[in-house]
């Protein structure tokens, strides 16, 4: 929440930095809003926000709406968002025809001119305020930042609960899957043989603990995937998620009712879902899936975490390396990334950043071509299964949002990068996985790109968490 006085330094500074502006004769708005952007960080900075400029949001229709400013909060949700004009500007007006613009935000958004600001909430106008007040700059800032949606409130106290109870709810079902392997012969057969897969694919020396953690992950998150993206038969089109419902399949036909285990949680699905349906820009909503993530791992999974070295990359690093890459193939080698035969591979594709970051790249330039890398020269991997199932949707979601279509993404498998440079012989679970490796074994890759796994090994002993070990 935030807490601000009309004698606090960010307020002194403002006014000091608008006058500086009017004793120099800028007027002009793009100069003016550095003040009230200066601000707004420092407000937001108190909150644990982070400030975004110039975001531009996707609407219906191929429609784009630009907005000066956009804060997220530490969820990576939208809590904000900001306009700013200058003095010549008919502030009313302006707010008039912004609002009577189709999908144009209107939940928390502050208008804002040097001299008068106007904030909306919920599609209603609650202040219209001179800001040669600092009394009422304070007000007007305090209504903004401490104004929550009931969506969000319910979340937040739906994810504090849930977070708590993940090892408990694991530890459930973990009981309830070590007893059918001993007890349900059917279930026993399909989960050796998954298990067979699983150390073929990922690391022979695979534990039936990690094969455990595998399958309470999917229990956990499978609704999560279905309805955070509007994605029904996600169990049916992801070739790993189908092999690992085969397998649950077999435990609940006799140990384990789905439903009524997860009716306790039904609370906090709706209240994610509830979340998700306020999110209307997908790379706004892919941000808030990794939040979800990572809270997930805090909570059930944190030595598996800390073993890969699961660490994410900020977007302006990935747009900075995509675009390094651009250049050098250009400058050094005469080629681009639409070029034929460019290959382009992230061996730890995470949630797939980068790779959603090249195919935009590649859809500057030409759309025609984007299709032909995307079906052809595409590769990632993923060790992980919960970010492979989120690097997969959001590939897929990006190739909808740029071609106006659906084409299923046939280039990410569920595989250790390092265990293929060993050249062992793959049958990884689905044969449409294993045909992926293979077509990846054979493939001359001029581009690798990614974020490799950090973590260097185990801090303690004690801690039976050791990393990989690899011949070469």
């Amino acid at each position: 929440m935030l807490t601000l006085t009309s004698k606090h330094q960010s307020i002194r500074t403002y006014y000091q930095e608008l006058s500086d502006f009017k004793r120099l004769a800028q007027t002009h708005e793009g100069t003016v809003k550095i003040a009230f952007q200066h601000l707004l960080e420092s407000c937001a900075k108190q909150c644990q926000w982070v400030l975004t400029q110039e975001q531009t949001l996707k609407r219906s229709h191929n429609k784009r709406i630009r907005i000066d400013g956009v804060l997220f909060d530490s969820s990576n949700l939208v809590r904000g968002y900001w306009e700013a004009k200058d003095s010549q500007d008919d502030l009313p007006f302006e707010v008039h025809k912004k609002l009577y613009q189709d999908d144009y935000p209107q939940h928390n958004i502050l208008f804002q001119a040097p001299e008068r600001t106007i904030l909306i909430q919920n599609g209603r106008e609650v202040l219209d305020l001179s800001l040669t007040e600092p009394a009422n700059l304070v007000q007007v800032l305090h209504t903004f930042f401490n104004f929550k949606r009931p969506e969000y409130e319910r979340w937040d106290l739906a994810a504090e609960e849930f977070k708590g109870r993940v090892p408990d709810l694991a530890q459930k079902l973990l009981t309830l899957i070590q007893a059918a392997r001993l007890e349900d012969k059917k279930f026993a057969a399909a989960f050796n043989r998954f298990a067979e897969q699983c150390q073929k694919a990922i690391n022979p020396n695979l534990a039936d603990a990690a094969i455990f953690e595998m399958l309470i992950q999917h229990l956990l998150t499978e609704r999560i995937f279905r309805r955070l993206f509007n994605h029904p038969d996600f169990a049916k089109r992801n070739i790993i998620a189908r092999e690992i419902e085969t397998v649950i399949d077999k435990l609940t036909a006799q140990a384990f009712n789905r439903d009524a285990f997860f009716a306790e949680l039904k609370y906090f699905y709706k209240a994610l879902e509830d979340v998700a349906a306020t999110i209307d820009e997908h790379s706004y909503k892919q941000h808030f899936l990794n939040t979800i993530y990572e809270r997930f791992f805090q909570g059930f999974s944190v030595k598996v975490a800390d073993t890969h070295g699961i660490v994410y990359t900020p977007q302006p690093i990935v747009d900075f390396m995509v675009k390094s890459v651009a250049e050098i193939l250009q400058t050094e080698f005469g080629k681009s990334l639409t070029s034929k035969g460019v290959h382009i591979l992230d061996p730890f594709v995470g949630t797939g950043n980068f790779i959603v970051r090249i195919m935009r790249e590649i859809a500057q330039q030409s759309r025609i071509d984007l299709n032909d890398k995307y079906q052809n020269e595409l590769h990632c991997n993923e060790i992980m299964l919960l970010p492979y199932y989120i690097a997969g949707m959001n590939i897929e979601h990006e190739y909808l949002e740029l071609m106006g279509k659906y084409q299923p993404f046939d280039g990410i498998c569920l595989a250790d990068t390092f265990e293929l440079a060993e050249n062992k012989q793959v049958d990884m679970f689905a044969p449409e996985n294993t045909e992926r490796v293979k077509k990846q074994q054979t493939t001359d890759f001029f581009v690798i790109i990614g974020n490799p796994p950090y973590n260097v090994g185990q801090a303690n002993e004690n801690d039976n968490n050791k990393n990989r070990q690899y011949k070469t």
